[in-house]
C-alpha cells in the first residue's frame, strides 16, 4: 500500500539545516504514513512553520545555524511553551547529557534520540509512535550515560564546564558580581547558572544551612 493510500499519523514539521538528512528524513515518515506539511534549515524558520501549519510533531536537530551549538535546542523549548501539546522529538549526533535532561525536563510528548537511531526504522516508528501517544523517549546511549555518572559517583557529572567554572569561583567565596567579571558575563547570566547548579545537585533549602554554601562543599568534596 502507498503511503498515500495510508491514513496520515499526523502532521510533521522537520528541522535540520543537513538538506541531505533532511529529505531523507521527510521522505522516512511519509513512508511511514506521517503528512510532512514543512521543512526548515534553521530555528527561526522551525518556530515560523510551527505556527503556520500547526503540526502535531516537529523534528529538530539539536545544533543548527548560526552557531551550531544548542539552536535546536532552544527553539524546542520556546515551542514547548507556546505549543504545550505540540510533540517534538530532538535529534542529535551523538549523547549531550546536560542538553537531554534539560529538554526531557520539559514533559510528556518528548523525545531525545541518537540520528545513528533513525536507520533502525522499526525503533525510529516506535520512537514517533510513543511520543504521538503522549510518552517520552530517552535514547539507550543516554540511558547509559547517566548510569556510568552514578557508578562514577560524581556529584558534579551533570554540571556543564561553564557551571564547572562558577561552582570554583564560588568556592573562592566570590559573589555573583565578581564572578561575572571573572568569567565576563553579566551578573544575571551568572546568578542563572548559579540556580541550574542548585538544582542539579538537588540541594534543599534548610532553615539552618544556605544552599550555595552547601554546593561549594559538595564541589571541594568531589576533588
Amino acid at each position: 500500500m502507498h503511503a498515500s493510500q495510508q491514513p496520515a499519523r499526523g502532521r510533521v514539521v522537520l528541522a535540520d539545516d543537513d538538506v541531505l538528512l533532511r529529505e531523507g528524513l521527510a521522505s522516512l515518515c511519509e513512508r511511514l504514513g506521517y503528512e510532512v506539511v514543512g521543512q526548515a534549515g534553521d530555528a527561526v524558520g522551525l518556530l515560523e512553520l510551527v505556527a503556520e501549519r500547526h503540526p502535531d510533531l516537529a523534528i529538530v536537530d539539536i545544533r543548527m545555524p548560526p552557531t551550531h551549538s544548542t539552536e535546536g535546542l532552544k527553539a524546542a523549548r520556546t515551542i514547548r511553551e507556546r505549543h504545550p501539546a505540540l510533540g517534538i522529538l530532538v535529534l542529535s549526533a551523538y549523547v549531550e547529557v546536560e542538553d537531554a535532561l534539560a529538554l526531557l525536563a520539559s514533559g510528556r510528548r518528548v523525545g531525545y534520540l541518537l540520528k545513528s537511531r533513525i536507520t533502525v526504522v522499526d525503533e525510529f516508528i516506535e520512537t514517533l509512535d510513543r511520543i504521538g501517544k503522549g510518552g517520552s523517549v530517552v535514547d539507550p546511549s543516554l540511558v547509559q550515560e547517566l548510569v556510568s555518572a552514578q557508578h562514577r559517583d560524581d556529584p558534579l557529572a551533570f554540571l556543564s564546564s561553564r557551571e564547572r567554572e562558577v561552582l570554583a569561583l564560588m568556592a573562592e567565596g566570590r559573589s555573583n558580581a565578581g564572578i561575572g567579571r571573572r568569567l565576563w558575563v553579566t551578573e544575571g547570566t551568572v546568578e542563572k547558572h548559579v540556580r541550574s547548579i542548585l538544582g542539579k545537585l538537588r540541594l534543599q533549602e534548610e532553615p539552618d544551612d544556605h544552599r550555595r554554601v552547601l554546593a561549594v562543599l559538595t564541589f571541594l568534596e568531589s576533588r
